[in-house]
């Protein structure tokens, strides 16, 4: 099983997003499932319960720290991800995601956490 399907798998299996993608990277990181918990507890439903950030995109952001924090710049590697994440979703906020206000939804929540795996596999 590859990332993407991991994290859709631990999605399906009641994280939420964010929890789900960094659960494809914990063994990597050295994360146990419970930091995992600890670490995206408070992103499920976008941050600020949909009115903010994906959550998959915090996630992948958070990875994409633990992954590159002092080998290499990560700045730049977060715009890509955030630029890219935008591109291939529609928004990085939960709120259009969902299509909350407008009724349309522009990317569901497996969508949202693959591609951010898909992205940081990338990066």
């Amino acid at each position: 099983m590859n990332k993407r399907e991991t994290a859709v798998n631990c999605k399906h299996s009641g994280m939420n997003c964010c929890q789900a993608v960094i659960m494809a990277y914990s063994e990597e990181l050295g994360l146990s499932k419970a930091e995992v918990m600890k670490l995206g507890a408070a992103f499920g439903a976008g941050m600020g319960c949909m009115q903010g950030n994906c959550g998959a995109l915090i996630g992948a952001g958070i990875v994409l720290g633990m992954k590159e924090y002092g080998n290499a710049p990560v700045g730049p590697k977060a715009r890509k991800l955030i630029t890219e994440f935008t591109e291939m979703c529609g928004s990085d906020t939960c709120i259009e995601l969902k299509g909350v206000l407008t009724g349309k939804m522009l990317c569901s929540c497996d969508d949202c956490v693959g591609n951010a795996v898909d992205i940081l596999e990338s990066i």
